[in-house]
């Protein structure tokens, strides 16, 4: 039986590799999808002149 202290740590330690993996998941969509740079209103002129 472990005792708290040891919960304690084993806790923090999956917390920890959790936002490891998240994280890694992260970076690697942002480096195959790169975000998109925000649209500038005035370009948006040509969806409104139909």
């Amino acid at each position: 039986m472990i005792n708290n202290n040891e919960r304690i740590r084993i806790r923090r330690q999956m917390q920890r590799r959790i936002r490891d993996v998240v994280a890694e998941r992260r970076r690697s969509r942002m480096l195959e999808n790169p975000p998109e740079p925000p649209a500038d209103p005035g370009t948006e002129s040509h969806l409104t002149a139909v």
